[in-house]
């Protein structure tokens, strides 16, 4: 068993895409909606919900996006690790591919992206890196 859900959640969006399945179910989790949510603003992936599985428990479904044909996320990396925490402050936030990609990160004010982090001056765990 992985103590690592976060892990585990882009591991199988990056599975998934590899494949080129339509939709993915995984276990829900506050954290998951929240990365799911910022996935889908940036333009990741097409959407997400909450469902209850047949069994009682939540379950998060995403929708991968695909444009003519090729996965829209290119590369999904975990980059904070439970062995290896990695934080960035405000001012020491580092672009994605030179400002091609997103971080994406857990600040004082909810999950963002590191151009709104940037913007609003707050610094956070990089949770991971998607381009």
């Amino acid at each position: 068993m992985s103590v690592d859900v976060l892990g585990d959640f882009l591991t199988v969006i990056r599975n998934a895409l590899m494949v080129y399945k339509r939709s993915i179910k995984v276990p829900y989790s506050n954290l998951k909606v929240e990365i799911a949510r910022v996935l889908k603003e940036e333009g990741f992936i097409k959407d997400f919900s909450k469902e209850t599985g047949s069994d009682g428990h939540l379950a998060l479904s995403v929708l991968l996006k695909y444009v003519d044909g090729q996965p829209a996320i290119n590369e999904i990396k975990r980059i904070s690790k439970p062995s290896c925490r990695f934080y960035e402050g405000s001012g020491k936030i580092t672009p994605v591919i030179g400002g091609l990609g997103v971080a994406i990160l857990t600040t004082s004010s909810g999950v963002m992206t590191d151009q709104q982090a940037r913007r609003l001056s707050v610094g956070g765990e990089v949770i991971c890196h998607v381009w």
